[in-house]
């Protein structure tokens, strides 16, 4: 038998679920490839919707910094 390596994502994928790994080492493709790429999109458009209130989050917190920059300013007129 001839040695290779082992990649650390193989470790990984292992320790998730041993039987999905022996089978892609086998070469042994899913049978629900379909509902994999449909939950695979699914990630991605969480993923950006995610990203997009992050920046809302930081938006929100610009304009009440600048808002009370402004209030301060009023305040010292």
């Amino acid at each position: 038998m001839k040695a290779r390596w082992i990649k650390a994502s193989e470790l990984g994928e292992y320790l998730y679920c041993q039987r999905a790994w022996w089978y892609r080492l086998q070469g042994i493709r899913s049978a629900n490839v379909q509902e994999l790429a449909h939950g695979t999109a699914q990630h991605l458009r969480h993923n950006r919707g995610l990203r997009w209130a992050s920046w809302q989050r930081l938006l929100a917190f610009v304009l009440i910094v600048a808002a009370f920059v402004l209030f301060l300013f009023q305040l010292m007129q």
